[in-house]
């Protein structure tokens, strides 16, 4: 079943998004074919992330809020909030 998980990053939050990048595009190529689509997203000047939409095949809701969950993002206080939704 595909998921969409959707995040706000907090304001201010640019430099702890940098920090984690790596560790966050780790685990999101490990996913291999799982992974459908990833990306941040911008503001209206396409100049600062605000934050990220995922769509991954998981299992189950659990899955998938566990994955959200233990992003390096998640993890670092990046987002302001997440959403788990089937899709």
């Amino acid at each position: 079943m595909l998921y969409i998980i959707t995040c706000v990053d907090k304001p201010g939050t640019a430099d702890l998004r940098g920090e984690n990048r790596a560790e966050h595009l780790d685990r999101l190529k490990a996913l291999g074919a799982r992974l459908h689509m990833a990306g941040p997203t911008l503001s209206d000047d396409g100049a600062t992330f605000t934050g990220s939409v995922l769509i991954i095949d998981f299992d189950s809701l659990e899955a998938a809020e566990k994955f959200a969950a233990e992003d390096a993002y998640t993890k670092a206080g990046v987002f302001e909030s997440v959403m788990v939704k089937r899709w």
